[in-house]
């Protein structure tokens, strides 16, 4: 079911009047306002030490609680993806490291209570110094450390950050 389905009224009228327009639009039959229905800003990162461990988070919520992710989230109003990522990587790890690089973005189908939002993921990676002074908190259930040889992309629950690791790891 596509995620404009939910909208049954006008958000600039409140008409019930508001129909498809086309895949990614609804129109107001009343008021003739349109509504795009583009995807969410989502952030996302390969947290590193020298040795190339990864910083794994495991998650504490649905959707797919209990499977493998990156410490990330959805980027507030007025703010870029660095300093989303930045801000998350503190609230779920609290590390805040120096820098961090933007990689690829990757698409994604991100079910939250029965709603489908869609999102565009971004992808960063920053190295530090020692991955176990993080400390798992917000909705990360816990931190794992993983050396290359134990990445398993089919642990990780989410799909675009399945297929982020197989990229970046080129498995």
């Amino acid at each position: 079911m596509h995620p404009l389905s939910k909208f049954k009224y006008c958000p600039a009228c409140g008409s019930g009047q508001f129909l498809v327009h086309n895949i990614k639009s609804k129109k107001c039959g009343a008021c003739g306002f349109v509504y795009y229905f583009n995807p969410s800003a989502a952030v996302a990162c390969f947290v590193r030490d020298g040795q190339d461990n990864l910083l794994v988070a495991v998650r504490g919520k649905e959707p797919a609680r209990g499977t493998y992710d990156l410490p990330g989230g959805f980027v507030d109003e007025n703010e870029t993806g660095e300093e989303a990522i930045l801000r998350e990587l503190k609230e779920e790890t609290g590390l805040l490291p120096q820098a961090v690089r933007y990689l690829f973005s990757i698409p994604n189908i991100y079910p939250y209570s029965g709603f489908t939002v869609r999102t565009l993921d971004m992808f960063f990676e920053c190295t530090v110094e020692e991955l176990r002074c993080a400390a798992a908190a917000d909705d990360v259930a816990e931190l794992k450390i993983l050396a290359p040889a134990q990445i398993d992309p089919g642990r990780f629950g989410l799909e675009s950050v399945r297929k982020a690791v197989c990229k970046y790891y080129k498995l």
